[in-house]
């Protein structure tokens, strides 16, 4: 599977600048989606997973593993630590680090990560600098959510402006392999050249439409003439740009997706856009896909609620495979499995499929079975194979149920970057609001 990680310039693999910019917080984490058919892709073996082990873990309980002993993050200064209008009352209580301490360190990346990374990729003509784009438009919608402060919705407005202002239609791009009258951009990567690429568009979108659905929730934002005016236009981009064009294109084959990570995207994005519309018949076409992926794809004998099974190595956590139908170990790969639960939890939120003991069960298997003691990281759902530890674009989002894995995480010595922080700070926001289970 191609799983490799990758800087700026597409086509290049530096494992070794990569693996040290995962430890010391580098923008960009792991990038390990891979096209379905129609996507072609060519693997790329100068960095290949790690070795499995043969074992899995021992068998854990329900108590949760021990606070990580990983390189701890700095304490925030007393200063930011005295914010009385995020909660620190009950933060107290609970001993996390406040949204204000995440802030400090989210701001100490924030203005690097958005000229050397995000601001140049939001500018691109290509789509698959999208992809990485994805974590700069989540980690800023998170740190707008844990604390109301504008300049961060205002960035992540601008990185989705600047791709909208420069997409395409179809039939003006040389090589697609659509040229009808939508929307949108061609890739730059080597392997899928001058195409129009769902899988690329579709993991950043899935944070667009979180971002959208933000400002639609807010209503200092939706109220506000300014930003209503850019929600107006990004949502009926979206609608037709993004929703529309791959479900009229062929929703089986672009919506429906050969695995569950990837159709866990549009699962995302049909449950924003569901929350969103006014258009009746719109929003029963989005929660048609919402349901589908969840319970019964048209393409498959299984579905995302289908793929959850008991673990055998661990009875109160989760296992799944990332293969519609497998129940065959090692299961879903972690890195991957990081996109179906940044899906899952918004899902619980909003109170669509996911429920509590769900939640609950995920909480087990990245404290107990994925993360079991300090600098040990499965590969795998079931517990096997070496790790990263990259748990920035879903796993680490479970925090925000449990005070014991959100105290782990303040010691998290991977991935420290501004998604990492962001969402580190909603978790605390959001615990402080009474949302541990």
């Amino acid at each position: 599977m191609f799983d490799s990680r990758r800087r700026n310039t597409p086509g290049f693999a530096l494992p070794s600048l990569l693996s040290l910019a995962l430890l010391v917080g580098g923008a960009c984490g792991p990038n390990p989606e891979t096209p379905a058919p129609g996507e072609t892709a060519t693997v790329d073996t100068r960095e290949e997973a790690s070795p499995e082990s043969p074992e899995a873990l021992a068998p854990g309980t329900e108590q949760l593993a021990p606070p990580s002993e990983e390189t701890a993050l700095p304490a925030p200064s007393p200063e930011a630590a005295a914010e009385p209008s995020l909660g620190t009352t009950a933060q107290a209580v609970t001993g996390l680090r406040t949204v204000a301490g995440w802030e400090t360190l989210f701001l100490n990346r924030w203005n690097s990560e958005h000229t050397g990374s995000f601001l140049p990729k939001s500018r691109s003509l290509d789509s698959w600098q999208f992809y990485d784009l994805a974590y700069g438009i989540d980690g800023n919608t998170a740190m707008y959510r844990a604390t109301g402060k504008t300049q961060y919705m205002d960035r992540a407005l601008l990185y989705v402006n600047n791709m909208v202002g420069n997409a395409k239609s179809s039939a003006s791009l040389p090589r697609s392999q659509f040229k009808d009258g939508y929307m949108g951009w061609a890739s730059a990567r080597s392997d899928t050249l001058g195409q129009e690429v769902p899988l690329f568009e579709s993991y950043c979108w899935r944070y667009v439409t979180r971002m959208l659905r933000v400002i639609k929730e807010t209503p200092a934002l939706y109220g506000n003439a300014t930003y209503r005016a850019q929600y107006d236009r990004l949502l009926a981009f979206t609608e037709k740009n993004m929703f529309e064009k791959w479900n009229k294109r062929s929703a089986n084959s672009y919506i429906y997706r050969v695995n569950t990570h990837m159709a866990s995207h549009w699962a995302y994005i049909a449950m924003d856009l569901s929350r969103m519309t006014t258009d009746a018949t719109k929003k029963a076409t989005y929660l048609t896909v919402f349901n589908n992926i969840n319970r019964d794809l048209p393409t498959n004998t299984s579905s995302l609620r289908g793929q959850f099974i008991t673990s055998t190595v661990n009875p109160s956590a989760y296992f799944w495979s990332a293969t519609w139908g497998s129940k065959a170990r090692p299961g879903q790969d972690v890195a991957h499995g990081n996109g179906v639960m940044a899906y899952l939890t918004e899902a619980h939120d909003a109170g669509m499929e996911w429920t509590d003991a769900d939640m609950r069960k995920f909480v087990v298997t990245l404290n107990n079975v994925i993360w079991p003691s300090a600098g040990r990281y499965a590969n795998y759902v079931d517990g096997t194979g070496t790790g990263t530890g990259w748990f920035n674009d879903g796993l680490m989002k479970l925090g925000r149920y449990n005070i014991a894995l959100q105290r782990r995480l303040e010691t998290h010595s991977v991935g420290q970057n501004t998604q990492f922080y962001g969402n580190a700070a909603l978790n605390v926001k959001l615990l402080d609001s009474g949302s541990a289970l």
